[in-house]
């Protein structure tokens, strides 16, 4: 074995400078990655570039490392050493010369997030394609989870955001998946805030039908609240229509309501996470503050507003009271809330399942339609249409196992 080389004063390689690319692939096991660069210290290469998986048991270490000083025969001896010590690891192993470091990167970065359930080779494919047609190229694609969906990441760049966001909206509706893209960036991860819609979204339920049940006059608020989410009527007409049907409830009806609100599953896991992640999370409704509020108390929310049912002497008067929370009202609300947490609009994340919503969500930087009407599928960032509300966290780049750590961690 030759002597260590003094390594070169820089690692960056010239498109001229002799590189190898190193690759290891077999059963994993402690101590294979440690063992590789330790083999290589001893010919003085500088590390340009190192990629690492294990898939189902399986290893697979690239390195692109500086070719040794010495020409042929120390690049010779490098192979041989690390042949051998492969071979000793029962690994398999292949040394590739070339010139320079990775081609670098086209301009314009985002993230692909894809969730399946299941995810097809179909699907991935078709995906992919609809990229490498839009002139992206897919650097680097992993795993974010499992379960309850599986849900994978395509690092690409070559395209603009806005073009891949179109594309593959239009590709995930005809292959029954959900896309979600977003600009890559330092801002990902920064300080975010994600408001969401409340009835049908945050909660399983619509409040108003809640009381309307105690008041005998379910059916026919459940008719016009349907005709409103799908953009049939008006939402403020339709608002006082049916609180007008609540008049003479008596006021101890708003607890048993509030005792009566299923939250949506995954819905506690993806505040807890993302409160763990230091977002700031709030909630907009058309609903109730009678239970909006007791939300905002129950899961440690930041922001919540909602219209008020009057109360006079202890009964509903069918009225509700101050400014009207309706579609635009929603996306107003957004605002305020953005500019108090002080992060700026393109950072705010917005989840809702109406057409009251649409405002709300073609304001945010990311508009999600959560199990949404058609008319809001098409016309949001993009969809889940899987009924866990945490899978939303997947969009964020979130992975299932810091979901589990902030389920550990309380």
């Amino acid at each position: 074995m030759s002597a260590p080389q003094t390594p070169p004063a820089t690692a960056v390689a010239r498109d001229d400078d002799p590189t190898l690319l190193v690759k290891i692939f077999g059963k994993d096991r402690p101590g294979i990655t440690a063992g590789l660069f330790d083999t290589l210290a001893a010919y003085g290469v500088n590390v340009i570039d190192i990629e690492q998986i294990v898939t189902r048991g399986r290893i697979t270490l690239c390195a692109l490392v500086s070719a040794p000083a010495g020409g042929a025969t120390a690049e010779g001896e490098l192979r041989a050493t690390v042949h051998s010590w492969a071979e000793s690891m029962r690994l398999q192993t292949e040394i590739i010369s070339g010139l320079g470091d990775n081609r670098p990167r086209g301009m314009g970065r985002s993230h692909v997030t894809v969730l399946g359930h299941p995810l097809t080779a179909e699907s991935t494919a078709a995906i992919a394609a609809r990229i490498t047609g839009t002139g992206g190229n897919i650097d680097r694609i992993f795993r974010l989870a499992k379960y309850p969906v599986t849900a994978v990441e395509f690092a690409v760049s070559g395209a603009g955001t806005e073009e891949l966001r179109t594309a593959l909206a239009i590709e995930a509706a005809r292959l029954g998946v959900d896309v979600a893209v977003v600009a890559a960036g330092l801002q990902r991860r920064a300080q975010r805030l994600v408001v969401m819609d409340v009835d049908s979204t945050l909660i399983q339920d619509e409040v108003i039908e809640l009381f309307a049940a105690h008041a005998g006059c379910e059916a026919e608020v459940a008719e016009v609240t349907a005709r409103a989410m799908r953009g049939e009527l008006d939402f403020e007409q339709s608002l006082h229509q049916r609180v007008a049907l609540l008049a003479g409830l008596d006021e101890s009806v708003v607890d048993k309501v509030r005792s009566e609100v299923r939250l949506t599953p995954g819905a506690r896991t993806l505040i807890r996470t993302l409160k763990r992640l230091g977002f700031q999370v709030g909630v907009v409704s058309g609903g109730f503050t009678q239970v909006t509020d007791d939300l905002r108390e129950r899961l440690g929310l930041d922001f919540a507003s909602a219209n008020t049912l009057e109360v006079v002497d202890g009964k509903l008067t069918g009225r509700v009271t101050g400014e009207i929370v309706d579609r635009a009202g929603k996306a107003r609300l957004l605002r305020r809330f953005a500019a108090e947490a002080g992060v700026p609009l393109a950072q705010t994340v917005a989840i809702g399942d109406g057409a009251n919503d649409l405002d709300m969500l073609n304001a945010a930087g990311l508009g999600v339609a959560f199990n949404a009407k058609p008319v809001v599928r098409q016309a949001a960032h993009t969809a889940v249409n899987f009924p866990f509300l945490d899978t939303v966290l997947y969009l964020l780049g979130v992975t299932r196992e810091e979901v589990e750590a902030a389920k550990t961690h309380e």
